[in-house]
């Protein structure tokens, strides 16, 4: 409205004028008063609003047919312009293959590589001249929390932002190929999602309407579209799809009756392949752990990350989050067979992508009582243990209390404690089964401190493993909480009767980010660096000695692999949120990171620094950086 009340304004004032002019006893010619009735009629036409653009017409026609100037006159021919080439053009499908031993110049799926470790084998960008790093493109994207890791193939990005958009750019220029943008029904508010997922030649989401798309990776025209629950189920999702040996296999959160699932679609159909439910069902394998409960008193079972996938096995790795109906389940009953552990919860799960058959899973630790999530990312990689080299998988839940598994059958291996956690006081070497200090298990009776928060140590942003020096880097937040009763008729944060407060750690020094690096062959801690602003995103590691993460303050920094030393820094735009991510075209490497405040690493940490300023205006962007060009 303002701007076409200025114009009008303009328009006004020039009559004006040109009556004035035209009324005045002064000298005129024919052609002033042509011209300045032109000038009227073009102020006029310009102050009145466009026609609506035909919906029929892509997206860049659309926005030039909205504009003000009116259309290009009939018989103009433009002078000719070079028009840019499109990558799209020598786009190649995305096979098993591309996922497993990506291009080093990729970054194919959520965390690179299938494996999960989040590790880029670029070295252009290292720690002797990182200091020279430059933004050299961004792009504003809809507005809104955004903590989608970007994906990058053929000098192609991929990228999501809220509202279900996808935007396919020119991976050196941030020049648009094509958007999506997924159009929800009234009764579905749009969600945060964390990945999306390349496959064949399509692109595939979840959307707020809990759907699974895939759509064309050249075009972004919807190939096919998939419900995967029920309108008004209570279900959504906010980790994004893991797709491998043809199945998309994508899971659901929410504290529906039954609990949550994951189903396994055809990657080229969409078509439901099976569905596997991480709550057990009374009956089955694991049915009888839930305290004797019915299946509709059963909640939980989110999956708040895509899985991992080890095609050596044809496994996929997921991990499912506890309930937070905990009361029920704190005390366990005395019914011989029954028990409070309740499956899947807190498990790593192993999956066969081809018919959801369950192959192995192990609970880290069973019936979680503080919301301390064992859902995050699942590593895969060779690691010594007891003297021989071993497939293992690594994972952590909020604790930052990490355990080792064999890849074959699920047999523990070892656990790694990094120093935030004080409800596990030991860990069996031979089986994992964790000590629980039983004066910190919550109850109506009295407040207890327990570190960490809920909102965790280690979260759902990622950490990144170098494969080759086995070196894990890890984001994470040193807090603790009060859980503190509440009357009985109300249910609190669990409902165990506790609310939850958030606290620094009663031997903090108002630093509360921290990336650590550990030697997982050694298991021992190699540096830790401390700031003030708790991280708020993946780690990304290099072989250029490197490691990036980013943090609530909004400075996105370069460490040096070895030390922990901060070797460059950059302010950005909005809180960084997701994981960054490095990928090269034609010979030039680029460091990307997406901003976007209000995912709940962003959120549940400003309490505690309240010197630093949040985001009042919701924004998102991609910052891309590179070297200076040669």
């Amino acid at each position: 409205m303002y701007r076409w009340t200025m114009l009008a304004r303009a328009s006004s004032n020039t009559a004006s004028a040109a009556t004035t002019a035209t009324t005045a006893p002064v000298k005129t010619t024919a052609a002033a008063v042509a011209a300045a009735i032109t000038l009227v009629a073009t102020s006029i036409a310009l102050a009145q609003p466009p026609a609506p653009a035909n919906p029929d017409l892509p997206e860049q026609q659309r926005l030039r047919a909205l504009s003000p100037g009116g259309p290009l006159t009939a018989g103009v021919d433009l002078p000719r312009w070079a028009v840019p080439a499109n990558p799209l053009a020598n786009a190649t499908p995305v096979t098993d293959a591309t996922l497993t031993n990506p291009s080093p110049n990729d970054w194919p799926s959520w965390r690179r590589t299938l494996d999960d470790l989040g590790f880029s084998p670029l070295t252009a960008v290292t720690k002797d001249n990182v200091a020279q790093l430059q933004l050299v493109w961004s792009l504003a994207l809809p507005p809104g929390p955004n903590a989608a890791t970007p994906l990058v193939h053929d000098g192609v990005i991929y990228v999501h932002a809220f509202g279900d958009h996808i935007q396919a750019l020119d991976a050196a220029t941030g020049a648009e190929l094509w958007h999506y943008a997924r159009q929800l029904p009234e009764t579905a508010r749009p969600t945060l999602k964390r990945n999306i997922a390349l496959y064949g030649d399509k692109v595939y989401l979840g959307t707020s309407d809990v759907h699974v798309v895939a759509l064309n990776a050249k075009t972004g025209a919807v190939v096919w579209d998939t419900p995967i629950t029920e309108p008004g189920s209570g279900f959504g999702l906010t980790g994004g799809p893991l797709v491998a040996h043809g199945k998309v296999m994508q899971g659901v959160n929410g504290q529906a009756p039954g609990g949550a699932y994951i189903v396994g679609l055809d990657a080229e159909t969409g078509k439901e392949a099976w569905r596997f439910y991480s709550i057990a069902r009374p009956g089955e394998p694991g049915g009888d752990s839930w305290n004797g409960l019915p299946l509709d008193k059963r909640t939980g079972g989110s999956v708040w990350t895509a899985g991992s996938y080890d095609p050596k096995r044809n496994l996929a790795f997921f991990g499912p989050a506890p309930t937070y109906d905990t009361g029920p389940m704190r005390d366990a009953v005395a019914k011989r067979g029954i028990t409070n552990d309740a499956l899947y919860t807190n498990a790593t799960i192993a999956l066969n992508p081809d018919t959801g058959k369950l192959a192995w899973f192990f609970q880290h630790v069973p019936n979680d009582q503080w919301d301390f999530d064992w859902a995050f990312e699942r590593q895969l990689l060779t690691l010594p243990v007891n003297g021989r080299d071993r497939d293992v998988l690594v994972t952590s839940g909020k604790e930052a209390l990490y355990d080792a598994l064999e890849l074959d059958g699920g047999r523990y291996a070892f656990s790694m404690d990094l120093g935030l956690q004080n409800i596990i006081t030991a860990v069996d070497p031979k089986t994992g089964a964790k000590q629980i200090d039983p004066k910190l298990v919550p109850s109506r009776e009295k407040a207890i401190v327990v570190c960490p928060h809920a909102g965790g140590a280690k979260s759902w942003i990622p950490a990144s493993i170098n494969p080759q020096t086995k070196v894990m880097y890890v984001p994470l937040v040193e807090s603790c909480m009060d859980l503190t009763p509440v009357p009985q008729d109300q249910r609190g944060s669990l409902s165990t009767g506790v609310r939850w407060t958030i606290r620094p750690r009663l031997d903090g020094d108002g630093r509360y980010g921290r990336i650590q690096a550990v030697d997982l062959a050694t298991r021992k801690t190699l540096w830790t660096e401390r700031q003030r602003a708790p991280q708020t995103t993946g780690v990304l590691a290099t072989a250029g000695g490197l490691v990036f993460a980013g943090a609530l303050d909004r400075y996105f920094t370069a460490y040096d692999a070895a030390s922990g030393k901060a070797l460059w820094r950059s302010r950005l735009t909005d809180v960084p949120s997701g994981a960054p991510i490095t990928y090269s075209v034609n010979g030039r490497q680029y460091v990307a990171m997406v901003v976007g405040y209000g995912s709940p690493q962003t959120m549940t940490f400003p309490m505690l620094t309240p010197e630093i300023d949040l985001p009042i205006v919701r924004s998102s962007a991609i910052a891309v950086f590179a070297l200076p060009a040669r």
